[in-house]
């Protein structure tokens, strides 16, 4: 380990990557700082404190939402239109075709087409959060040009962001998209304690030994999932080419356990946060009969049990829905025939599909219901202790171990490649 870290302290090329990511996620910091004109910070902090909903929506905006900063959006409408896009890859099969068989033209295409959808997306998200808080007395009375301005600011926000992103993943090391989320989490740590430690009280030291604990279950158990693996074993024929004998060799396939990685939790928390400020915004309008469904819809999410189980369910379909999208075995199989290779005992063609199918689907299963399940499970430390920090703690906690072992991955590549050099 030491004579790796050795290797990214001297190597420039690593460290240069390092060191530029560190830099982006710095000037990220700085422009969560800097806030929209026009706010209350007062109401606002009341407004934040305890609330779940905004926890959460505040965690992808780095704590950009927490003082109403130009990028309080973060890239939550992104990671929306990506959602979108991939919904549409299981309807148009040129966009499925695009995205799986064009190779690296194709996805940037596909990418494209995504980071377009986000403005519109963005300025729905941005429209209805400056309703809402405009109806809640935070930004006091605005006219209308002082609100578009400000959503305008907010769209210009995350389309920066997304650049940042875009520098991070061709320039630095890791996905910059969730390097940003990581950041903001990170930054969000301090205040996150702060407010822990002066709301603290002798009695909940139980609740949050029990809490410390379930957290060292939790980063082992998404270790164990994210590097499990299924290894199917290959065969390559062997094929007599002049005075040699080529192939005859036996290789595997390793599959993962968890193919999405950290996407589920992200997608499955951005589809929970779309609706609720959908409905946030609808609440705070003064049409009584769309006023009063919007409050008992609100008062349906906000429930504990409801919102663990479509968290539990989102986590568990996005698994199975990602992997779908980033795994074909048809694909796959026509590779092994066109290259003389066969899984022993399976014949090659549409029964090696389905057989990379039958596996991919089982061990997938397992790595959704894990994954769903220690999603949940802050909420329940949440229900139990009643201390609202353990829920959006224990989400953060899920994209920064998965952030992170990503990372580490790419890190870990770089340098055996120097060590082959």
């Amino acid at each position: 380990m030491f004579n790796r870290i050795k290797i990214i302290l001297r190597d420039t090329s690593i460290r240069n990557k390092i060191l530029f990511v560190l830099a982006i996620l710095i000037l990220f910091r700085v422009g969560s700082s800097i806030p929209i004109p026009g706010v209350d910070h007062a109401k606002l902090a009341a407004f934040l404190s305890n609330n779940q909903f905004f926890g959460l929506l505040d965690i992808f905006s780095g704590g950009g939402l927490s003082n109403l900063s130009i990028l309080m959006l973060g890239v939550a409408p992104y990671i929306t239109a990506s959602i979108i896009m991939q919904l549409f890859t299981m309807i148009f099969p040129k966009l499925k075709e695009l995205y799986q068989e064009e190779g690296e033209v194709g996805r940037q295409k596909f990418n494209q087409y995504s980071r377009l959808l986000t403005v519109p997306l963005a300025f729905l998200q941005g429209f209805g959060l400056m309703t809402m808080l405009q109806g809640q007395g935070i930004l006091g009375a605005i006219s209308f040009l002082d609100k578009f301005t400000n959503i305008s600011i907010m769209i210009a926000g995350t389309m920066v962001l997304l650049w940042l992103g875009e520098l991070i993943s061709e320039k630095g090391i890791g996905n910059g998209v969730s390097l940003i989320i990581f950041g903001g989490i990170v930054a969000s740590l301090p205040s996150t304690l702060q407010r822990t430690l002066f709301t603290f009280e002798s009695s909940q030291i139980p609740m949050y030994g029990l809490f410390l604990a379930i957290a060292v279950l939790i980063i082992g158990g998404v270790v164990i999932i994210s590097e499990a693996e299924r290894l199917v074993p290959v065969s390559y024929a062997k094929q007599v080419r002049g005075m040699r004998m080529y192939g005859g060799v036996s290789t595997h396939i390793p599959l993962k356990v968890n193919q999405a990685g950290v996407i589920p939790i992200i997608f499955a928390i951005s589809i929970l946060l779309f609706p609720q400020m959908i409905v946030n915004l609808l609440a705070g309008l003064n049409i009584g009969m769309v006023a009063a469904l919007s409050g008992y819809i609100l008062a349906f999410l906000n429930n504990s049990f409801v919102y663990g189980a479509l968290y539990f369910i989102l986590v568990f379909f996005f698994t199975y829905f990602y992997t779908a999208v980033t795994f074909d075995p048809k694909m796959i199989s026509q590779n092994l025939q066109k290259n003389g290779a066969f899984v022993p005992g399976i014949r090659p063609g549409q029964p090696t599909s389905d057989h990379l199918a039958r596996i991919i689907t089982r061990i997938t299963l397992v790595g959704a219901l894990f994954l769903g399940f220690i999603a949940v499970l802050p909420l329940g430390m949440k229900a139990i202790t009643g201390i609202s920090s353990l829920a959006i703690g224990g989400t953060a906690l899920l994209i920064v171990v998965s952030v992170v072992l990503e990372t580490a991955k790419q890190i870990e590549a770089q340098v055996v490649m120097r060590e082959y050099e």
